[in-house]
């Protein structure tokens, strides 16, 4: 019954009128970003968090602007996966496999309808699992130290990225990567300066939001004028929209099962929506009776994935509440979101801000109504988005990165390190280097040099200290496996290099 009211505070927060508009409105601008190939929901909300802090919002307020637009954008992705044959993300590629073929079978309308009802139902449940899994979590935290939070973290390094990252090497290198730039300012213990270079800007540190659009937004620009600006186009043509409800009925089952699948996927720390698409098709399949007609445009193969996904990225946020662990790219950047705004996730966060919390679990849940209305009947309108000339798009969106950051801080050297960002972005991705690590140690570099320092303090310098829990061995047992498992499984779990046509 308390989590009954507790929810009821949050939909009297959430159904405020400006927190109402911004649910909507994030919804609208989550969809266009998800239907673009390439941007996906790490770039929209990193791009789009500026924005939250030009418009003054509170920290209720900004979380319900920027989950809507995390929510949109993993409905969005379908579309240009369904219509061009491209993913909008990553987590979307499944969704090509039969989405594409039932496009060019003349089923356009359909595979679309289908999808946004997979997606609604795969989210939709994963909120409930929101709600009835992060208090339960956030009661077990209590038991964590020192020790325990440094094995937290050290899990969440070693997994993030998980089959999703085709190398372990590169993944270790971001990491370092991330946590020497945490390391830049001042030392919390001795107050002297580390790696700043005698630069006063650097005192205080980088900031977390000049990193994040540096290596998302401009990130992306580069890598536009290095592809000559290819412009998009539609792939097939949509006929009259109608609502397949033969499909939906027969595929029902499949959106349970893979919501199921897709939101542990999610729980799990570093495994994300793209290894929770990944599973609910494979597993869809595996207990087909009939696999012949997967991947020539079978109905199943359009739910499954996207449920999973969806499920996956309502599953990422329960770590993220109640640990102040990510457990995706995206939530990295809502957790950098929330240090901004001087809110801590984890247990106390259920007792000390639950208007925050309640209040993010209730605006999903109207996102999710809202996503549905806007991605059945106007989907029409969101295709036409895909012809927008990407020269005309991306040039508008680093301008508002860049108005965005320089309001918040009114500093040219943020300007000029967000570039630098950006130009370091390029060239790891030219490498094949993730960014995702890079961001989580910036994120918690600091954390989890605190938690290792109060280790060692407790312990007199002990470092068997850090084993001495069954909660902390069996962190470290899974940051292990969850690094090692990877190089293993990725033998027999990959995903297509190319999409089938």
């Amino acid at each position: 019954m308390e989590t009954f009211a507790l929810l009821g505070q949050g939909f009297s927060v959430a159904l405020t009128p400006e927190n109402l508009m911004l649910a909507v409105f994030g919804c609208i601008l989550g969809t266009i970003i998800g239907a673009l190939p390439g941007l996906g929901p790490s770039n929209g909300v990193a791009i789009l968090i500026p924005l939250a802090f030009s418009l003054g919002l509170d920290a209720t307020a900004a979380l319900v602007l920027m989950t809507s637009v995390y929510y949109g954008a993993m409905y969005g992705g379908r579309i240009s996966s369904i219509l061009l044959n491209i993913p909008g993300d990553e987590p979307a590629l499944m969704t090509t496999l039969d989405g594409y073929p039932m496009a060019k079978a003349g089923r356009a309308a359909d595979a679309l309808v289908l999808s946004g009802v997979a997606s609604f139902v795969g989210a939709l449940l994963a909120t409930f699992g929101l709600i009835l899994m992060a208090p339960l979590l956030s009661r077990i935290a209590y038991l964590f130290g020192p020790a325990e939070y440094f094995a937290l973290y050290l899990l969440a390094f070693s997994t993030l990225g998980g089959l999703a990252s085709k190398n372990q090497a590169k993944a270790i290198i971001a990491a370092c990567i991330g946590l020497a730039i945490a390391m830049i300012g001042l030392d919390n213990s001795s107050g002297m300066e580390r790696l700043t270079f005698g630069t006063l800007e650097l005192i205080d540190g980088v900031d977390f939001l000049v990193a994040i659009v540096g290596l998302f937004a401009v990130t992306e620009v580069f890598v536009f004028i290095e592809s000559s600006g290819k412009q998009t186009a539609i792939g097939v043509k949509i006929d009259k929209i109608t609502i397949p409800v033969r499909d939906i009925i027969r595929t029902f089952g499949t959106m349970l099962r893979s919501t199921v699948v897709g939101f542990i996927a999610g729980v799990l720390p570093g495994a994300g929506a793209s290894l929770g698409s990944f599973l609910a098709y494979s597993a869809e399949k595996a207990i087909s009776k009939d696999k012949s007609r997967f991947g020539k445009g079978d109905v199943r193969g359009v739910a499954a994935p996207e449920a999973g996904n969806n499920a996956a990225a309502g599953g990422a946020l329960v770590p993220m509440l109640t640990l102040g662990v990510p457990g995706s790219g995206t939530t990295a950047v809502l957790l950098a979101l929330l240090m901004t705004l001087n809110i801590t996730p984890g247990p106390l966060l259920f007792e000390e801000r639950p208007e925050v919390v309640w209040g993010l679990i209730a605006a999903l849940l109207i996102s999710n109504v809202v996503l549905l209305i806007l991605n059945v009947p106007m989907v029409k309108i969101f295709v036409k988005i895909l012809m927008v000339p990407p020269w005309v798009l991306l040039p508008g969106v680093t301008m508002v990165s860049f108005v965005g950051i320089y309001s918040l801080s009114g500093s040219w050297f943020d300007l000029l390190l967000m570039i630098a960002f950006g130009v370091m972005g390029f060239f790891l991705r030219k490498l094949g280097v993730p960014t995702v690590p890079i961001i989580l140690g910036i994120l918690l570099g600091n954390y989890m040099e605190d938690a290792l320092r109060r280790a060692m303090v407790i312990s007199g310098g002990e470092w068997q200290y850090l084993f001495s829990s069954p909660i902390a061995t069996g962190l470290w047992i899974a940051a292990f496996a969850g690094f090692v498992a990877p190089l293993f499984l990725r033998r027999y779990i990959k995903t297509p290099d190319k999409v089938p046509d």
